[in-house]
């Protein structure tokens, strides 16, 4: 298993991917359209032995307030059924975390399970009056700091691309 930034010739098996993994199409749409509109500042993918993409998680650019402030979130995240329990996207959200401390970026939000997410050092959104944009998912919004910022340098709420609108 080879776990890298994703490339070009990765788009096809990052979509097939994202079709399997979920129950709608709704994620692979997004990537999709993140993509074709220069939206997507990270991907990550596990391929298998044979160069099969088994698993991704993407990154995009979020405003805080209206503001870039050189913060990302984290979404979709995604491991073929075949390949998981194994580690796999634990793997993949560590080397996502790692480029874009190099890359520069301050700070990392997702809307996810507080128990997963904790181990990568994300805390809930609203210790630091972070706000989602959708009020409904406030509980499961999260924030994680990276090397380059402080992410109590800023309050407020933060904002995805409108693509996000189709997913949520």
């Amino acid at each position: 298993m080879l776990i890298r930034v994703e490339i070009p010739v990765d788009a096809m098996g990052i979509d097939k991917l994202l079709r399997e993994t979920f129950p709608t199409e709704a994620e692979a749409n997004l990537v999709q359209r993140l993509r074709e509109d220069g939206l997507l500042t990270l991907g990550v993918v596990a391929t298998n032995d044979d160069g099969e993409v088994i698993g991704y998680v993407g990154f995009t650019s979020v405003d805080v307030n209206g503001e870039d402030v050189q913060w990302v979130g984290l979404a979709p995240l995604a491991v073929n059924k075949a390949y998981q329990r194994q580690g796999i996207a634990e793997k993949l959200v560590y080397e996502g975390l790692d480029s874009l401390n190099e890359f520069g970026y301050a700070a990392v939000v997702v809307l996810g399970d507080e128990h997963y997410y904790s181990r990568f050092g994300f805390e809930p959104g609203s210790k630091y009056a972070v706000n989602c944009q959708w009020p409904e998912h406030q509980s499961h919004f999260m924030i994680c700091g990276l090397e380059n910022g402080e992410i109590d340098a800023y309050q407020g709420v933060v904002t995805y691309s409108s693509h996000f609108d189709n997913v949520l």
